[in-house]
């Protein structure tokens, strides 16, 4: 079954979806993006997502193509005419089409395309086994914050761990784990506490670690926000990403070496189910505001 996608002001078949060959999203990923898991046909943690988008634009000088308002609408609309139960809304914003140039056209039209994504998160099997990772070196641009479409790095690193015979990949700078290549990197102390890498400009500032991190706070878990080194990583009683499309995902293995004995541990287990728990309650809440109107 095709899907309908939206391109800069229509709804129309995959099929027939067109953007100009001049797109600097094309020439020069001089584009940003967002993906929103999508449970129960409502998006979750979509204000906070838009919210990181309005930061990525303002930080590259780029202007939103709309009220924000109007792109969650049109993400609703996408996933009633996909009819999308559970998977995501992938949102990509670009400068728009102008002549090859490397400085910035004055009069460009930003570009909105926006599609929706089938796909288990909710009893996804990969979360209950867990993935193993290897070590990279993190290869990125210095301004890993802002959420651009300039992902070639971080497919690289994917790939060399698919290679490897792994899932993903941890990217290290100065011996110091970043982050996975599409998602943020926890670790799990000795004492049941949680680290993970400081918000700067070397980390994109996850969305979903943002909500792990409140409801560590809310559970009394003890957090720490530091960059930790790969040994320390491997040392550590569990480890684990979060991205808006795995939730809370385990990482039992850091190059084939287990973590703790190998198995989700509790404290990764619980916190996954608590964000489950959270998602499905904001999703009951849109659906019932969504009658409600």
């Amino acid at each position: 079954m095709s899907r309908t996608v939206y391109v800069n002001g229509n709804f129309v078949d995959e099929a027939d979806a067109r953007i100009s060959v001049f797109d600097r999203a094309f020439l020069f990923a001089d584009a940003v993006y967002e993906v929103s898991a999508v449970i129960g046909g409502a998006m979750i943690d979509n204000d906070a997502h838009l919210a990181r988008l309005r930061r990525s634009l303002d930080a590259l000088g780029m202007h939103m193509p709309c009220e924000e308002s109007r792109i969650a609408a049109i993400q609703n609309e996408l996933i009633r005419r996909n009819a999308l139960d559970e998977g995501a809304v992938y949102l990509q914003v670009s400068r728009g089409a102008a002549d090859r140039d490397f400085k910035y056209p004055k009069n460009a039209t930003p570009t909105l395309v926006s599609f929706t994504q089938a796909r288990r998160i909710v009893d996804d099997p990969v979360a209950e086994r867990g993935i193993d990772v290897v070590v990279v070196p993190d290869l990125r641009w210095k301004r890993r914050d802002i959420k651009t479409v300039g992902l070639l790095a971080a497919c690289m690193a994917k790939q060399q761990a698919l290679d490897a015979g792994a899932d993903d990949a941890w990217m290290v700078e100065n011996g110091m784990v970043t982050e996975g290549t599409s998602n943020n990197a926890h670790i799990v102390t000795g004492e049941g506490g949680i680290v993970t890498r400081q918000l700067g400009n070397e980390i994109l500032h996850g969305v979903t670690r943002a909500a792990i991190l409140e409801l560590s706070h809310r559970e009394g878990i003890d957090v720490q926000e530091r960059a930790f080194s790969v040994e320390e990583a491997k040392a550590a009683r569990e480890a684990f990403i979060t991205s808006a499309t795995t939730f809370v995902c385990p990482v039992v293995r850091i190059d084939s070496q287990p973590v703790g004995d190998g198995r989700p541990g509790p404290v990764t287990r619980r916190l996954r189910q608590l964000y489950i728990e959270m998602a499905r309650a904001e999703a009951a809440r849109s659906k019932s505001d969504a009658v409600a109107r």
